[in-house]
């Protein structure tokens, strides 16, 4: 971390998707550090119990877990009536939950191969601000903040679903950052460039992943932009 925690967002609350491991992991623990009570929102059990376990640790306090699939979109629901009924309001939106499918030729990839990526990265973030919207709203200051990758700005061979699936990510978030411009909300996209993970390391296997920064080293710019005095709104920032 370029500097210790100066409980920058205190008294925030906080959700994260893909908080189990990578950069959501990552941004959940500094989060943490920063004074946010976090939500952290994965698959696996695992990873969210080791999660919490390093936030009691670091801060003596523990994170809320929720340990469901975002696919499950009534599940997205389910969380947003949860928030409304116990803190009626929300924060901090953290998109960070993606999946890289598989590289191949754009003829080669199987319908539910191609759906599944989809249904991650683009339809699980859309549900996202369809459930949450509202609690973001009733922040003195939301702040909703997607992952994507500078793919989705490229034309390269083999990454049809990924590449697609981020540029329809950031379209979306665009979109809905220009909705919410004069309210109390803002949206903004991060582009983390290449990150020390276990996607990167899927994506480009003969890469040596100690030349690339840890998800810890890249966490600044989400927390310049889930502080309420940030006022960036449909930006792509980068995180390095």
């Amino acid at each position: 971390m370029a500097q210790e925690p100066a409980q920058r967002l205190a008294g925030r609350i906080a959700l994260v998707t893909g908080a189990s491991r990578g950069i959501g992991r990552a941004v959940a623990l500094r989060y943490a550090l920063e004074g946010a009570h976090v939500i952290a929102f994965a698959r696996t059990t695992g990873g969210l119990a080791e999660l919490d376990d390093d936030i009691r640790k670091a801060t003596g306090k523990s994170a809320t877990l929720i340990a469901e699939s975002l696919t499950d979109f009534a599940k997205i629901d389910q969380v947003g009536q949860a928030l409304h009924d116990r803190y009626g309001k929300l924060d901090i939106l953290v998109g960070a939950a993606a999946s890289l499918g598989q590289l191949s030729p754009m003829a080669h990839y199987k319908p539910k191969m191609w759906h599944d990526v989809f249904d991650l990265n683009v339809h699980a973030n859309w549900r996202l601000i369809y459930s949450l919207d509202a609690l973001l709203r009733k922040s003195d200051a939301g702040r909703a903040l997607f992952v994507t990758s500078s793919v989705a700005r490229k034309a390269l061979m083999y990454w049809g679903p990924y590449a697609a699936s981020k540029a329809a990510l950031e379209q979306m978030v665009k979109a809905y950052a220009a909705e919410v411009a004069h309210t109390n909300v803002r949206a903004n996209i991060v582009d983390p460039g290449g990150v020390r993970t276990k996607m990167r390391a899927q994506a480009i296997p003969g890469e040596d992943p100690m030349t690339l920064p840890t998800p810890e080293e890249i966490t600044d710019v989400f927390v310049e932009l889930a502080e309420a005095a940030c006022q960036k709104n449909g930006e792509i920032l980068r995180a390095q």
